[in-house]
């Protein structure tokens, strides 16, 4: 609601865009000014479910980055795991397990991104500093992704815990 100038451009719109089937995505971008900062958002986003490969699925974020977009915020709605965080809390992902075991540098290389990005880092330290700044309540941990579309099993979920997850959706690797 704080956005000013807000433009919308959906997906559908965009040549080779995929666009989500999942009801609740809006499937479009939206530009504005969040405080006289810039910012474009994505009002929804597909999933390896929806039947996409996980090249597909990052397409997104590299037409993002050929629009010269270099921070991105990444957010999702996934289920806690970690018993000592209360429901509907914000988790700052630290790290992650992708039990989706696809991984969207494979394939053919755009010579203009790295085919081999550093794990030992992926979420950015000096944003997530940032947020605790801003909130030292809000809580980090370890986030796992599973394929989906249904719910993982009590089974699933005791692995998980046994693997140190804190929460686990189906998106956001």
């Amino acid at each position: 609601n704080d956005l000013e100038d807000p433009i919308y451009l959906n997906y559908s719109d965009i040549p080779a865009f995929p666009v989500s089937t999942v009801e609740g995505h809006a499937g479009r971008f939206v530009h504005g000014y969040l405080h006289g900062v810039p910012v474009l958002m994505m009002q929804g986003r597909v999933h390896l479910y929806e039947g996409y490969t996980a090249h597909e699925s990052a397409f997104p974020v590299r037409v993002m980055n050929s629009w010269g977009i270099r921070t991105l915020l990444l957010t999702n709605a996934a289920g806690g795991i970690n018993k000592k965080f209360p429901t509907g809390d914000l988790m700052l992902i630290a790290d992650h397990i992708n039990l989706l075991f696809q991984n969207p540098c494979v394939g053919r290389n755009d010579p203009k991104l790295p085919r081999f990005f550093p794990m030992n880092d992926a979420y950015s330290p000096r944003l997530r500093k940032i947020v605790q700044e801003i909130d030292p309540e809000v809580r980090s941990g370890v986030y796992a992704a599973m394929l989906g579309p249904n719910y993982e099993t009590p089974a699933e979920i005791r692995m998980l815990r046994l693997l140190g997850v804190d929460a686990v959706g189906m998106s956001t690797v």
